[in-house]
């Protein structure tokens, strides 16, 4: 760390050119011991998914600046050495990186509008958000010269995020920060910019229509009187076993609010009938003060006792 703080001390009172001499070195350096140095990153968006990924990268020795709209759930991350930013444009001012994990395409354009101008050329911003193709399009029309942007969002739940094992799926030129992103997970380059934004759409709506499709199944089993545990463990031994798994997972969080934005993003886009109601379904839910934040599992009571409701 001390090594580290005289790095950029020497930086800060150093003229250009010794910066430059520096920045060389580490390049040469690089390229004739195969070691990458570290790049400084800004984590904007610490919830459920964005606090854990944080942690892997400060774990991993990145310097890391972090912001979240609510500091207080930044405590743990800046007692284990991350620098706690006020703003977001405070946040990347210096960043190498910026990786930005937040609730929607609304949030995402609110820190657009504050981080933008800031933006140095040469540093890449990994969008890691689940905002869709469009809002992916519309922020790349934003990006100053020199700016590269990647579209990251991510397949797993918090579990696969604290374990670093999530599916990272990247557009773009994802090249410079592919072994940053291998802190997290697997990466799959998708295509050109918008491509992993688009796939997570769709990887979305199979888990999200999954579920329902388990609830339903269980509310028909309901019906017809039969054990809970029995048709559960039939459903967990069929084409759907996945589904039934996360439809009863207690350890692992999506909350239903997403989860109506998510699949609104699907049904945007196409004509998507049995997903029509699969949103009617998880917006019942998210309507719910007591499992509007919670996880999709929580949507699946919901969704079996709707024959009880309209009979």
């Amino acid at each position: 760390m001390a090594d580290m703080l005289d790095i950029r001390l020497s930086h800060h009172l150093a003229g250009p050119s010794v910066v430059r001499m520096h920045r060389n070195k580490e390049q040469r350096d690089a390229h004739t011991t195969g070691h990458r140095p570290h790049q400084r990153v800004a984590f904007l968006g610490l919830g459920h998914m964005g606090a854990p990924m944080a942690h892997r990268l400060l774990a991993a020795g990145h310097p890391l600046t972090v912001w979240n709209r609510t500091a207080a759930k930044a405590e743990p991350l800046v007692a284990a050495g991350a620098r706690l930013a006020a703003t977001p444009a405070d946040a990347v001012r210096e960043a190498d990186v910026v990786l930005t994990m937040l609730a929607g395409p609304e949030a995402l354009g609110r820190v657009a509008d504050a981080i933008v101008p800031g933006l140095r050329a040469g540093v890449t911003w990994v969008e890691m958000s689940t905002v869709g193709p469009d809002a992916v399009r519309e922020l790349g029309e934003r990006m100053p010269d020199g700016v590269t942007l990647v579209d990251a969002p991510v397949m797993g739940s918090t579990d696969k995020a604290a374990a670093g094992e999530l599916g990272i799926l990247a557009g773009g030129d994802a090249a410079v920060v592919e072994p940053l992103l291998a802190s997290l997970g697997t990466v799959t380059r998708t295509g050109p910019l918008g491509s992993g934004a688009a796939l997570k759409v769709v990887v979305n709506t199979a888990v999200l229509g999954g579920v329902a499709l388990v609830a339903e199944a269980m509310a028909l089993a309901d019906a017809l009187g039969l054990d809970e545990q029995v048709a559960r463990g039939a459903l967990a031994r069929g084409p759907l076993a996945g589904a039934v798994a996360r439809a009863f997972a207690d350890d692992v969080h999506f909350g239903n609010d997403l989860a109506v934005k998510d699949v609104a993003l699907a049904t945007d886009a196409a004509r998507l009938p049995a997903m029509e109601a699969v949103r009617a379904h998880y917006e019942a839910a998210a309507a719910d003060p007591a499992t509007a934040h919670e996880d999709i599992a929580r949507a699946v009571p919901h969704i079996r006792t709707t024959r009880n409701r309209t009979a």
